[in-house]
């Protein structure tokens, strides 16, 4: 019998009214919601069902919505009888992943995530830092020209995002970016896109973020995971409680191995992927790196009613 896979959302899925229809009707989302607002010292509740928009983008605001948002979305699938095998998350995901295996609360979640944006944009000033999507275009030439460019312009560049066959998100200082992206698409990239983000996540722009975020979780107090939970620096199965901490540290300045964590679960028997939380990001991305594979989502009743009906055929 196929393995499920839990996989939550990072930065970029929020939208203003994610899970309204869940709160309306489950108590347990009712719960996280207000864990969350109390954690947080001001209604989390209110900016997701009502914005306004830009104050949900705000990376210190982004990071505690989506993670709320993933981890109601997961306490209702537990309350239809749907658990996991392992999980994995992109970037800020992994805090869901990791309170789904049971290896830190919510509540220390939610309050260290929202720390983790507000180091992140403290990092480098808005407008000083830039991400860009590469799409179709090999990943070694991805690595040889954003290193050319850092060297030439002695302005740091590289690949952060390593999500999908064809599809790199590279980082750093915007004009190395911007040059990056340039002599990418001239090499024959289809699309190279600046992203609409306030910093170079994962980039080594982001270490003063990583060390103050070191200082931060060391006060968490980390459970062994109960189930395997891919990181995204090693692509590896983690579970004890040093690694696990030590690699979140790394994880905000380090890429994110998305790919290769993917490929982890399929080795490890994954057959069934839900993507929990808002929007289909990651479902996207299971089907070009393999087809064959079913991804689900759950983000509201219509996606949960369709999930349980296709694991009732299947189970």
């Amino acid at each position: 019998m196929s393995k499920i896979a839990f996989v939550f959302p990072g930065q970029g899925s929020q939208h203003v009214g994610m899970m309204k229809e869940f709160y309306d009707k489950y108590q347990v989302v009712k719960d996280v919601f207000k864990e969350a607002d109390d954690a947080l010292g001001f209604s989390m509740t209110d900016l997701c069902f009502n914005g306004p928009e830009e104050d949900l983008r705000l990376t210190k605001n982004t990071q505690p919505a989506i993670l709320t948002a993933s981890v109601a979305a997961m306490k209702v699938l537990e309350e239809r009888g749907v658990r996991p095998d392992m999980a994995a998350g992109h970037s800020l995901g992994e805090y869901s992943a990791l309170v789904c295996a049971g290896a830190m609360s919510f509540s220390d979640a939610v309050k260290t995530v929202r720390k983790r944006g507000q180091y992140m944009q403290e990092a480098v000033p808005v407008g000083k830092g830039a991400m860009a999507a590469i799409i179709g275009l090999d990943t070694g030439k991805i690595e040889e020209i954003c290193q050319n460019v850092q060297e030439n312009m002695g302005k740091a560049v590289q690949a952060v995002n390593y999500n999908c066959p064809g599809q790199i998100v590279i980082a750093g200082a915007t004009e190395a970016v911007q040059k990056a992206a340039d002599e990418l698409k001239e090499a024959g990239a289809k699309r190279a896109m600046l992203l609409a983000v306030s910093a170079p996540f994962h980039s080594t722009l982001m270490q003063p973020a990583a060390d103050k975020l070191a200082i931060e979780l060391q006060k968490v107090d980390f459970h062994d995971a109960k189930i395997p939970v891919i990181a995204n620096v090693t692509a590896k199965k983690e579970t004890k409680v040093d690694e696990i901490r030590e690699l979140l540290v790394q994880q905000a300045a380090h890429p994110v191995m998305w790919e290769s964590s993917v490929r982890t679960m399929l080795a490890d028997e994954a057959g069934i992927f839900i993507e929990v939380g808002p929007g289909k990001v990651l479902t996207g991305m299971l089907r070009r790196i393999d087809k064959k594979r079913i991804g689900l989502n759950v983000e509201d009743e219509e996606s949960l009613e369709k999930t349980l009906a296709y694991l009732k055929e299947v189970r």
